[in-house]
């Protein structure tokens, strides 16, 4: 979560979120479902006074949400709670599953007439239509008795390291104090009202942009209590005011603050760059430069792929792996005709990659060797949909045709000089990333947006567009704890290095390419609610098998698309499985990956 705070500008601000209380109410179901709130508090540790600008949120089957915000006034007057937002409706229609998972954003200037703290408009009709809360309790009553078990809870909290309240339990730890002291932060409590099942949660990723200005007042943090997360300053890529001038909607990702999305929803997003072409910041991506005579030996050491053989300018996909044989992260390696390997690798990993290449180049300069390492802090812009090429061929002099799939070359781009242009991209589609000069990021991203057929687009349709191209996210579909053979990614395993046998791990991925391997990634298609990460996998018969590690609803397919672990035999195109989706069972047969057919250009 961030927070950002400043009269015309936006400067972030750290907050701590606090494990989220499930609570059900009752006994009570209804025909729209079982009645219960979630409470997520979120406080503000040490900073000025605040105005609340932004709340943003990813859904996960919450019906209805409520805000409320302790406000400070000042030392001597008590802290009141206030209703910023009553039973806003996330979710229409119980039945579908509309909202269910979308990104939602609250603005202070929907309301721009009304002060805070009512700053969040309230929902008009069609949004709290009444018939949904029929039989339910009142939310705004639930709410308050909710803080007021919150309250009781941490009293007791502060002298017993366990407690039971009813059917709820709650695990404490003896450095915990009560939090009703006026001492405390300011604190927003969502009391989330759910008409589907209590496993519901709204994912804790939440986004809040603020100014300052309003007597929202945060105090120094003094307790000591444990936060399930906390979030440290994000950093920005040169696009950050960029993206908010063209309605980014910013989230927390891999450490950095980037667009979700923008005014544009993310289906549209998704069908545009199919279609068209669209415009990806994906500068949060770890660049390094590899220089030296033994360049190659030194990537060699730590990957799976057959360097040696690239020509110049020519990349490849690869993996660091452990010597236990797990995937430690993806990369793409080029080897450039400047005399250094040009190496993009995760965010996500950026400290484990960065170490790791940072101790191999020190083991091999104390035995001698000539390697070195560079950063690159270029931002870097992917262009990618099949009419990619055309509108960038308007800004180079280069002849693109020339530039196939994995290779790259610099050139000046729209009259920026010295960008590396690779052919590649993360959508499946034809398209390019364009490693900038942070100076020239914006120039750049405003001379291709001024073409029609260029659309800004974000992380929510870059997911679901390398779903659909069977693309894995590392963390989520590979980690440590996975083989290349495993993942289905036995493909870039270099046939010099498999004979030779000398990257890490060899000796666990070598036997596995004729052997058996306990399990297989494998693509799922499915009707019905969409198959989400950790849904369990189950053969007909009903025993459990695998996990789901990716899915979500194809834009293009109208059907459901999903990645995820099974044991070999089951791992065959056109098996029928079962997957459990909130709560129930559903068909899913293994699908061929890509899902959707890639687009990449290749010269026959």
């Amino acid at each position: 979560m961030v927070a950002t705070a400043g009269i015309m500008s936006r400067v972030s601000v750290p907050c701590h979120v606090k494990g989220t209380v499930a609570l059900q109410v009752g006994d009570v179901r209804t025909s729209q479902g079982r009645p219960g709130v979630l409470v997520i508090d979120v406080t503000f540790p040490s900073v000025a006074p605040f105005e609340l600008q932004e709340i943003v949120f990813k859904n996960y089957y919450t019906a209805f949400v409520s805000i409320r915000v302790r406000q400070h006034t000042s030392t001597h007057t008590p802290a009141k709670w206030v209703t910023c937002l009553r039973d806003y409706c996330l979710m229409p229609d119980p039945h579908s599953e509309e909202g269910a998972q979308e990104y939602v954003s609250l603005f202070k200037h929907q309301s721009p007439s009304v002060t805070f703290p009512k700053w969040l408009s309230h929902p008009v009709p069609f949004e709290q239509p009444a018939p949904l809360l029929e039989g339910l309790p009142d939310p705004s009553r639930v709410s308050s008795e909710v803080q007021q078990m919150w309250a009781l809870t941490e009293m007791i909290h502060a002298s017993h390291t366990s407690t039971r309240i009813g059917r709820f339990d709650r695990e404490t730890c003896p450095s915990r104090v009560r939090t009703t002291s006026p001492s405390v932060p300011g604190r927003v409590v969502a009391s989330v009202c759910r008409l589907h099942q209590l496993r519901a949660t709204m994912q804790q990723a939440m986004s809040m942009v603020a100014r300052l200005g309003l007597p929202l007042q945060a105090l120094p943090w003094t307790l000591s209590r444990p936060f399930s997360c906390s979030q440290d300053v994000l950093r920005r890529t040169a696009l950050y005011d960029f993206h908010l001038a063209h309605g980014g909607k910013m989230v927390a990702f891999a450490g950095w603050s980037l667009p979700v999305q923008y005014r544009d929803s993310h289906v549209d997003s998704h069908l545009h760059t199919r279609r068209h072409c669209s415009l990806f910041d994906v500068s949060h991506m770890l660049q390094t430069k590899i220089f030296g005579c033994d360049r190659v030996k030194l990537m060699e050491s730590l990957v799976v792929g057959d360097i040696a053989e690239l020509r110049p300018n020519q990349g490849t996909l690869s993996l660091f792996t452990s010597e236990a044989g797990g995937i430690l992260d993806d990369l793409i390696v080029t080897n450039t005709s400047e005399g250094y390997l040009y190496v993009v690798s995760n965010a996500g990993c950026r400290h484990k990659d960065l170490a790791l290449m940072q101790d191999k180049v020190r083991e091999l300069q104390n035995m001698g060797s000539d390697v070195g390492l560079e950063v690159v802090g270029n931002a870097l812009l992917a262009l990618q949909g099949p009419t990619a090429a055309q509108v960038l061929q308007a800004g180079v002099a280069d002849d693109l045709r020339k530039l196939t799939f994995m290779t790259s070359a610099v050139m000046e781009v729209f009259g920026v000089s010295g960008c590396r242009v690779t052919r590649c991209g993360y959508t499946g589609e034809d398209g390019v990333e364009i490693s900038v000069p942070a100076a020239g990021a914006v120039h750049l991203a405003t001379a291709l947006l001024e073409n029609p057929e260029v659309k800004l687009a974000g992380l929510a349709a870059r997911d679901s567009l390398r779903l659909e191209a069977g693309l894995c996210l590392y963390g989520s579909d590979i980690d440590e704890h996975t083989t290349p053979v495993e993942g289905s990614l036995s493909w870039t395993l270099g046939k010099r290095r498999r004979a030779a046998k000398d990257f890490p791990g060899a000796a666990v991925i070598v036997p596995q390419l004729k052997g058996k391997v306990q399990r297989r990634r494998v693509g799922l298609m499915s009707e019905g609610a969409p198959m989400r990460a950790h849904s369990s996998i189950l053969n007909t018969e009903g025993t459990v098998i695998g996990t789901v590690t990716s899915g979500c609803p194809s834009p293009c397919l109208k059907k459901n698309v999903a990645m995820g672990y099974v044991p070999c035999e089951y791992s065959r195109p056109g098996t029928q499985l079962l997957v459990e989706v909130r709560r129930k069972q559903q068909m899913a047969v293994v699908s061929k990956m890509p899902f959707v057919p890639t687009n990449y250009y290749t010269l026959k």
